[in-house]
């Protein structure tokens, strides 16, 4: 999969595309596939995340709707990215269709979404992405987002 990346967006690029910052920026470099269709995101998760000492004390595991907020993240970028203008719109999550949680992700796990475009009607989007932890499969789900023009 790596020869097929065109462009990487690293974390200085995606904090001008997102409005989310830390401890809500979930995605750290996404490697575009697809202009606008496909893409790659990474998200190193480390001890120091903010929801490990309540989700659980003793054996901390990335909560999954946090887990299905960076693949949003990563289809954010992967359609921000493909627009000349991509910096004066939002990304709003719309809704998710199905999401399955196959194994828990943990602190020094490197998580890689794998987020696909299936659908563009107008504004709004449909996605499916994959989750995976040294190409395990963790997570899946399909999900819906609108764009809109900030203001």
């Amino acid at each position: 999969m790596e020869e097929n990346i065109i462009k990487e967006v690293r974390i200085d690029d995606i904090v001008k595309m997102l409005p989310h910052r830390y401890p809500f920026l979930l995605v750290d470099k996404v490697a575009i596939i697809e202009h606008g269709k496909e893409g790659i995101g990474t998200k190193n998760v480390t001890m120091n995340e903010p929801f490990f000492p309540g989700h659980f004390p003793n054996h901390p595991v990335m909560p999954g709707v946090l887990i299905i907020e960076s693949v949003a993240q990563t289809a954010a970028v992967i359609v921000m990215e493909s627009m000349p203008e991509g910096v004066h719109k939002l990304v709003y999550f719309m809704g998710v269709e199905s999401a399955k949680f196959r194994k828990p992700v943990r602190p020094g796990d490197q998580l890689k979404m794998h987020v696909v475009q299936e659908k563009a009607r107008g504004n709004v989007y449909r996605f499916r992405a994959e989750a995976t932890v040294d190409g395990q499969l963790h997570a899946e789900a399909v999900f819906t987002a609108m764009i809109f023009d900030e203001k």
